[in-house]
């Protein structure tokens, strides 16, 4: 029990805590570049404001997803939490002795590591400051290519220093850190691919008039509250990505919740932002997303063990979104306005969050 609740705590983890930064998720990325094509004007999504919303969320996700785990797997005994620390069991004791083998095991940090993790500081360093929002970014520097100043222009020229950059110093025979063909490897073409077929279809609606058909149709749903609009908007995601790719449901649903958000007259953020979240929320089934295949390959779980213990993460997942959809992150982007960088359509709903 304790195997299968560490086993699902490191796959579930793993997606919760990639929420918290645009990058850390492909829905995410897929989700901000949808952004800069269908609202080029809306210069509210950033990597510091994604952080303040997302990272609460991440951290009581993973609060509540632990003690749902162990009251799922271990038991309700919690008493362990206030429990004065004394003498270790047999078991601490072993536990600890394993962990401290497999640090040294590790050893010393190499000098490439070392490299990695200062360019990934930088990295962070430059999302951070490239357009804050309470402060002018060094994007205001180049004033006249702010179209080209984005998160992944840092990326793409940090990731370049890796292709310069000699791996073993001037020592030895020059090798590069990275080399294409490890690129080549290693790169998730199948989702670039994906991503820009979804970016076509999402113009292909629009120019042709079924973004606005849509719209049309689904302008009654303005009669409901607009969190409850959100609401079924997050488990219909939700359930559809146990089934199929983060990356095709997020692609799929976007132009479809775009028009709706439009038509009822709401902050398409609104609707946008708790749904690219409620997309990354695959915990039922080990075809859910890649973390669930490698705990379930590993052998102690059954798929009921998954189900059970996913659907429970579902809910949480849901739940910890709307919250913060409905607190903090009004005032964040401003989510209790209709905003001038959307389309405002003839005879639209007036229902406002």
């Amino acid at each position: 029990m304790m195997c299968k609740a560490m086993c699902l705590g490191i796959a579930y983890s793993s997606n919760i805590g990639g929420i918290s930064t645009l990058p850390g998720t492909s829905p995410n990325l897929i989700f901000s570049e949808y952004l800069n094509q269908v609202y080029p004007d809306c210069n509210c999504i950033n990597f510091g404001n994604w952080l303040l919303l997302c990272f609460p969320i991440s951290v009581v996700m993973l609060l509540l997803t632990w003690i749902w785990l162990y009251w799922l797997f271990i038991g309700s005994d919690f008493t362990f939490l206030w429990r004065c620390k004394g003498e270790q069991s047999e078991k601490e004791k072993a536990a600890r002795k394993v962990i401290e083998e497999e640090q040294k095991l590790l050893g010393a940090m190499k000098p490439q590591e070392v490299f990695t993790s200062v360019v990934f500081i930088l990295m962070v360093v430059l999302w951070l400051t490239r357009s804050p929002g309470f402060m002018p970014g060094w994007s205001s520097l180049f004033p006249h290519h702010t179209g080209y100043i984005t998160d992944a222009t840092v990326a793409l020229l940090l990731g370049l220093i890796f292709f310069i950059v000699p791996a073993y110093g001037l020592s030895r025979k020059y090798e590069a850190m990275i080399s294409w063909e490890e690129f080549q490897a290693s790169m998730p073409w199948k989702v670039a691919l994906l991503v820009g077929g979804g970016f076509a279809l999402a113009e292909g609606a629009k120019e042709s008039g079924l973004s606005m058909w849509v719209a049309e149709l689904l302008a009654p749903l303005g009669d409901l509250p607009v969190l409850a609009t959100v609401t079924v908007a997050c488990i219909i995601v939700t359930t559809m990505t146990e089934v199929t790719s983060n990356a095709a449901t997020i692609t799929i649903f976007l132009p479809i919740l775009s028009p709706l958000a439009e038509a009822i007259h709401v902050n398409p953020l609104y609707v946008l932002i708790p749904t690219t979240l409620c997309t990354s929320f695959s915990f039922l089934l080990p075809v859910s997303n890649p973390p669930n295949a490698v705990v379930f390959a590993y052998g102690h779980l059954t798929i009921m063990d998954m189900v059970k213990a996913g659907l429970g993460v579902n809910v949480i997942g849901v739940l910890a979104v709307m919250l913060a959809v409905a607190t903090w992150g009004v005032p964040l982007f401003s989510l209790d306005t209709y905003p001038d960088w959307a389309p405002v359509l003839p005879g639209h709903n007036s229902t406002m969050p």
